[in-house]
């Protein structure tokens, strides 16, 4: 099912991990609609960046977010998040791109320099944060 002109359900949904371990990943009507909201923020980001994105991570049912090691307050956890890559940038050059726009992310964490997450709020009636962080091996900090 396509949620924005690229980005579809499956895409936004599929996990590795729940398909290894049998979890159910199926997002509900309240999940999905976030998940929308995410595919057409995402559309979002694939213009300021000019490229194709790679989602890697989107949803997480609370069991799948758990089988990864993630905490149960995980955007993702409400279809709010995504962990991308960006063929041709550095997670570095992707915050950079976003940071530079007028993209009203929640938040945006270049992870161990290998990913970014970025987010959206997880009620649409809510002021999106704009917090950038770095976490990696040293912990985490401001970007």
């Amino acid at each position: 099912m396509k949620l924005s002109p690229n980005f579809t359900l499956e895409e936004l949904t599929h996990s590795e991990i729940a398909e290894r371990q049998g979890l159910d990943n199926t997002p509900d009507a309240i999940i999905t609609a976030n998940l929308t909201r995410l595919a057409k923020f995402l559309e979002e980001v694939r213009r300021v960046v000019g490229k194709p994105i790679m989602v890697n991570s989107a949803y997480r049912s609370p069991k799948v977010n758990e089988a990864v090691g993630s905490k149960p307050t995980s955007q993702h956890c409400n279809g709010c998040a995504a962990d991308i890559k960006v063929p041709g940038l550095t997670p570095n050059d992707v915050v950079n791109f976003v940071i530079k726009s007028n993209i009203e992310y929640d938040q945006l964490i270049r992870e161990f320099d290998s990913w970014v997450h970025i987010s959206i709020p997880n009620n649409f009636a809510d002021k999106p944060r704009k917090q950038v962080l770095i976490i990696d091996k040293s912990g985490t900090r401001p970007f």
